[in-house]
């Protein structure tokens, strides 16, 4: 059938990428910021009306705006599947954790002769294990938050390569991480670099971290608000080191927003979707700007899943791919304006439950199919009808095939 063959299509494409796409001097800096539980209703750029995200969507004015990025519902494995190019049923040990034989894009960059830096959340082991983990994944500087060693805001625990930090007592973690980046990159301004910011913003505090100055913790549109001035400020080092042109800046986020958080886009209210898999809580915003190379002011609309970073990174900077299934396809040529090889369907999977959808329908595992082009927020399951069968029959094929293998 025409979709599963389009499935070995993007199987074989994603284990015979090139660096075809640049020449190796045009190869770009990357900077990749992954903003924590922020759906796409949030950002005006996106339609969003409830907060004031300028520097995004400034980013989206002069880049390209993807309509369908969608990550995992949870934070744990949509870090693992960016990294790793790998759906999450080859993934998984336990939760919090990605096992010690998978290749993340920092490695793949790291051997494509790129200066490896990443700030913010370090989720994927606790430290205190293993103060080395982040450099074993490929990141040769880091500044991260320890995960549930201690604080992530104010008067954070913070890991500095791998020591525990000092002189951050009175620090504001996200500023941290902020300040250090700008510094790899100032550091990194005559070789390509990957600064890779899996922000802390704007996941809520836990109940035992510290209150800012005012005795309070930030709420969620208090804490968009400065997760945008934080993207900002790496935007404005970068013109001042002159890399604007030469830096590749994509965004997107972890999984949607907490669903005790209700925001509107005009008059249409939309509840956050964090850890269920509709549409509020898999569709993050994606967003890449690079001046003078990815076309200005346009959007995307074709699927992506957060498998396909890895082959994208991989083909932009020449680096080559594991040795191992990679399920995701590169959009490396969307981002230089050209077609491309768009997927026809994309996957997610969280706590058992998993769903395939092309652009129009999604079919869950369990059975349960929508129209999303009339039922986004999946209200209506189509009935099983003769007319339906067939879309059924070629979703469900696909789903049985990555369950089979």
């Amino acid at each position: 059938m025409k979709i599963v063959r389009a499935a070995i299509v993007v199987g074989l494409a994603a284990t015979q990428l090139s660096a075809a796409t640049v020449k190796t001097g045009q190869r770009p800096n990357i900077l990749l910021i992954m903003a924590d539980d922020l759906g796409y209703e949030t950002l005006g750029c996106y339609g969003g009306t409830s907060y004031s995200t300028p520097n995004i969507d400034k980013l989206a004015k002069g880049g390209i705006r993807f309509e369908n990025c969608h990550s995992t519902p949870k934070c744990s494995p949509s870090r693992v599947t960016i990294m790793t190019g790998r759906y999450t049923f080859r993934t998984t040990t336990k939760w919090g954790h990605i096992p010690n034989d998978e290749v993340t894009f920092g490695s793949i960059l790291a051997s494509a002769g790129y200066r490896t830096a990443l700030a913010g959340k370090w989720q994927l082991a606790l430290l205190k294990n293993n103060t080395a983990h982040v450099a074993q994944k490929g990141f040769e500087e880091s500044c991260v938050w320890a995960w549930h060693e201690g604080p992530r805001y104010w008067k954070p625990k913070l890991y500095r390569n791998d020591k525990i930090m000092n002189g951050v007592s009175d620090r504001y973690g996200p500023d941290v991480f902020a300040e250090f980046l700008v510094n790899f990159m100032e550091t990194s301004k005559d070789r390509r670099f990957l600064a890779y910011y899996p922000m802390c913003l704007t996941h809520w505090p836990k109940k035992d971290e510290p209150k800012g100055p005012n005795g309070k913790w930030e709420k969620f549109g208090e804490m968009v608000e400065n997760m945008d001035e934080k993207v900002g400020r790496l935007v404005v080092a970068l013109d001042d080191l002159g890399l604007r042109e030469s830096t590749l800046i994509m965004f997107t986020a972890d999984n949607g927003s907490p669903n005790n958080v209700t925001s509107l886009m005009g008059d249409i209210k939309v509840r956050g979707g964090k850890a269920g898999l509709t549409d509020t809580g898999t569709h993050v915003p994606l967003i890449a700007n690079w001046p003078g190379t990815a076309p200005a002011g346009t959007t995307c609309e074709d699927l992506v899943d957060f498998s396909d970073f890895m082959p994208t990174l991989a083909e932009l900077t020449g680096g080559e791919l594991p040795n191992v299934k990679i399920d995701g396809t590169s959009f490396a040529p969307q981002l230089l304006g050209r077609k491309g090889t768009p997927r026809e369907w994309i996957y997610t999977e969280y706590s058992g439950k998993a769903w395939v959808r092309t652009k129009e329908w999604k079919l869950y595992r369990k059975g349960k199919l929508f129209n999303m082009n009339n039922d986004p927020l999946e209200k209506s399951p189509v009935e099983k009808t003769a007319g339906s069968q067939e879309i059924r029959n070629r979703l469900q094929s696909i789903l049985n095939s990555l369950k089979d293998e």
